[in-house]
């Protein structure tokens, strides 16, 4: 049975959700956080693409024990139901940004997502 886990009641939620669950090792919680056809561009010049393939990515990531820090969010920009959200990273990567949506229940989940970039 799939633990009932906090969804995203704003776009700035993702990001916080994000580092909670990554830090809890929780990949299957991680890849929730995704629209079912999300892409992320990761590993570096590559694209991961679907929910399933995403948590993959995670399991394998999350494997080593890493420990996420919340970044302080840009200003978030927003057109009806598609929002930009970003954070100048704490490491080497620049920027992290996402392209996130709001769902017909209203909350919100990543659609597009670059957390390596170096402007």
């Amino acid at each position: 049975m799939t633990p009932e886990r906090e969804r995203a009641t704003k776009p700035e939620d993702l990001t916080r959700l994000f580092v909670e669950l990554g830090n809890a090792g929780d990949a299957e919680g991680l890849a929730g956080l995704y629209e079912p056809d999300a892409v992320v561009a990761f590993p570096p010049g590559q694209m991961t693409v679907g929910r399933p393939a995403i948590q993959a990515l995670y399991e394998k990531m999350l494997a080593a024990k890493p420990h996420f820090s919340l970044e302080k969010p840009l200003p978030t920009l927003r057109l009806g139901d598609l929002a930009l959200t970003a954070t100048p990273a704490l490491d080497e990567a620049g920027a992290r940004a996402q392209v996130v949506r709001r769902q017909p229940d209203g909350t919100w989940l990543r659609v597009l997502d670059r957390p390596d970039f170096r402007g």
